[in-house]
């Protein structure tokens, strides 16, 4: 039985050093990172509005979501919601005081449902006028039926 003690190829000698590997594997990076950003994708969207309206209808373009709007929200009821917070009946104007301003004031988005009385929603637009923040989108669905 004939063996071989070390040929060089593929045996550790005293004197071989390994060379360190200077690469790095980025799939599993890659795929979780893919992975977190679906999950963003479908979640972000349902994080926009926490107070459940039935919004109407309409066919008018989308706007860009400013990180700085403020959303404000009457629900069938005609509770009145800054963001996802209840205001008090009678505690709108006092609300609106406390919010943050800047130079041109916030972007201010109403959402308001569909079966309330025109008068509740100018109401509302009213007191946004009265305290400076003139800046207003009015949030509807798109649809494909025209008027």
């Amino acid at each position: 039985m004939a063996m071989s003690l070390g040929s060089g190829r593929g045996t550790r000698g005293r004197g071989s050093r390994r060379t360190p590997m200077a690469e790095i594997n980025v799939t599993p990076f890659v795929d979780v990172m893919l992975v977190l950003l679906i999950i963003f994708m479908v979640t972000a969207p349902m994080l926009t509005a926490g107070v459940p309206v039935d919004l109407p209808e309409s066919r008018a373009n989308a706007l860009d979501n400013e990180p700085q709007a403020i959303t404000i929200s009457i629900d069938e009821a005609g509770n009145v919601f800054i963001d996802d917070t209840a205001v008090e009946i009678g505690g709108f104007a006092q609300a609106l005081e406390g919010i943050p301003r800047s130079d041109d004031g916030p972007d201010i988005t109403l959402r308001a449902d569909r079966g309330l009385d025109y008068g509740r929603v100018m109401a509302v637009m009213g007191e946004l006028n009265r305290a400076g923040l003139n800046r207003i989108s009015l949030v509807t669905q798109s649809s494909s039926v025209e008027p």
